[in-house]
């Protein structure tokens, strides 16, 4: 077991300093080559402990999305209507991850390539870095 696991360490740990540091970074296996998302601390395919993390271009192809309508507490400053996006990621296996659409939503469908942006937003009174996408 690594120290990390033993002291309950968060597993997603790299991904947030990835962000912090303008880089999007995801798990992938060595001994097996397996991408991991969400974090872990053992391999889910293999059961190596700490795959270690690998920095990939923010780039993809649009999954799934919705635009929201409602407004929610604490995400004011997304505006509404907002659109969540759900994109597979081109270096990561198809892996997925989700975020908020930036800018013209014009011809937005299933199977459009995105590309993330990172950047540092607030939301609920807490600041933090996230991808944002933009077609």
């Amino acid at each position: 077991m690594t120290a990390e696991a033993e002291t309950g360490g968060d597993a997603d740990a790299p991904y947030w300093e990835g962000l912090r540091n303008g880089r999007l970074m995801l798990q992938k296996c060595e001994a097996c080559g397996h991408w991991q998302w969400p974090a872990v601390f053992r391999c889910s395919d293999c059961g190596t402990w700490s795959p270690p993390w690998r920095e990939i271009a923010p780039k993809g192809t649009l999954f799934s999305w919705t635009r929201t309508w409602q407004a929610f507490p604490g995400l004011e400053p997304l505006g509404l209507p907002f659109i969540s996006v759900l994109v597979a990621l081109d270096e990561a296996d198809g892996h997925r991850l989700m975020g908020t659409l930036a800018g013209d939503d014009a011809g937005i469908a299933i199977g459009k390539p995105v590309k993330g942006e990172i950047i540092e937003r607030t939301l609920g009174g807490q600041t933090m870095p996230t991808v944002v996408w933009r077609l």
